[in-house]
C-alpha cells in the first residue's frame, strides 16, 4: 500500500520555521497563530517519526533530519512558486503571431520591437519571417506582413510602410556607374519579380538592358550579394538605410521608384482581435512618425 502524502499545510509551517527559525515570525508570514504553526510541525514530527526542532530560549535550532529534509522542501517550494507566476503571467500575456517578410522584419521591425514591448508588455509578439509567399490559414498565423499591392483575396490589407527602389551596390563597383547606361557593364541582380529592372531603367530614361545577374527570393540575400560586389540590386532603401548609412551599400543614381508598399495584413473571415488591433495601430503610427522626422 502507499503511504498516504504528507499535509502540504505542515510541510510550509516546517519550511517556514526552518527559514527563520523562530516559530513566531514564521507564523506571521504564514498568516496563522504561533499555537496553530506548532501543532502543524508536532503532527509532521508525528507523521515522519522524528524530531525536527531543538526548542531555545530564543527560538530554536533544526535537528540533523531537519537539516536534510529543509532544502528539498526549501527548493521545492521555490519551483512552485516560479510555476504559478510563470503561468499566471502567460495567462494575462496576449499572444499575437505574426508572419513577417524577412526585409521588413530585419531593415524595419526589429530595430523598433524594443519601444513596441514597452508600449504593449500584455503582448507576446511571436515573429515567423518568410520571403513574401504565405498563407495565414494553414500556417496558423494572426497577420502577416508582406510586400505587394495590397491585392489579396480574402484579406483585410492596411499599408504600414512604404519605400521607393533604387539601384545600390558595393562602393567598388559604385566607382565605376556614371550614369545608368553603365549597368549594362555589371551583372544586375535580380528577384524573382521580373519586371522591376525594365522600370527602373525606365524611369531613369536609360536604354533597355538584359538583367544577366543571378536570381533571388528575399532582398536579405539581394543585399547580401551587392555588397560582396556580386553586381548592383534594386533594393527597397528604407529597408536599407543601415547598410546605407555606413557605406556597406552606395546608391549611385538618385532616382527611385515605387513597386509597391509593406501592408499589414489578415483574414476576413476572422474577428480582429484587440491585441491585433493594436499592433495595427501601433505599426502605422510609428510610420507616420517615421515621415514626420524624414
Amino acid at each position: 500500500m502507499s503511504r498516504p502524502p504528507l499535509p502540504l499545510n505542515a510541510l510550509r509551517a516546517f519550511e517556514a520555521a526552518a527559514r527563520h527559525q523562530n516559530f513566531t515570525r514564521a507564523a506571521l508570514e504564514l498568516c496563522v497563530s504561533q499555537a496553530a504553526l506548532s501543532h502543524q510541525i508536532r503532527g509532521l514530527e508525528a507523521r515522519l517519526g522524528v524530531r525536527l526542532f531543538h526548542r531555545l530560549p530564543r527560538g530554536v535550532a533544526l535537528t540533523d533530519e531537519a537539516a536534510a529534509l529543509y532544502p528539498v522542501l526549501n527548493a521545492a517550494f521555490d519551483r512552485i512558486a516560479a510555476g504559478i507566476h510563470r503561468v499566471s503571467t502567460e495567462q494575462r500575456r496576449h499572444v499575437v503571431t505574426a508572419g513577417v517578410v524577412g526585409t521588413f522584419a530585419t531593415g524595419w521591425l526589429l530595430p523598433r520591437l524594443p519601444a513596441f514591448e514597452a508600449a504593449h508588455p500584455d503582448i507576446e509578439l511571436r515573429l515567423q519571417t518568410h520571403n513574401n509567399r504565405i498563407d495565414l490559414a494553414s500556417e496558423g498565423l494572426d497577420v502577416a506582413i508582406r510586400f505587394g499591392d495590397g491585392d489579396w483575396q480574402g484579406q483585410a490589407c492596411t499599408p504600414v510602410a512604404d519605400t521607393a527602389f533604387a539601384p545600390v551596390c558595393a562602393p567598388a563597383l559604385a566607382r565605376q556607374l556614371r550614369t545608368p547606361r553603365d549597368l549594362a557593364a555589371v551583372p544586375l541582380l535580380r528577384s524573382f519579380r521580373g519586371d522591376e529592372w525594365p522600370r527602373w531603367l525606365q524611369a531613369a530614361d536609360a536604354p533597355a538592358i538584359e538583367a544577366r545577374g543571378p536570381v533571388f527570393d528575399s532582398s536579405l540575400a539581394l543585399a547580401s550579394a551587392a555588397a560582396s560586389g556580386a553586381g548592383a540590386a534594386l533594393l527597397p532603401l528604407r529597408m536599407f538605410e543601415r547598410e546605407l548609412a555606413e557605406g556597406r551599400l552606395l546608391q549611385p543614381f538618385p532616382v527611385g521608384i515605387r513597386l509597391g508598399r509593406y501592408w499589414f495584413t489578415r483574414l476576413r473571415s476572422r474577428r480582429e482581435r484587440e491585441p491585433v488591433r493594436r499592433l495595427r495601430l501601433w505599426l502605422q503610427a510609428q510610420d507616420a512618425l517615421d515621415r514626420t522626422t524624414c
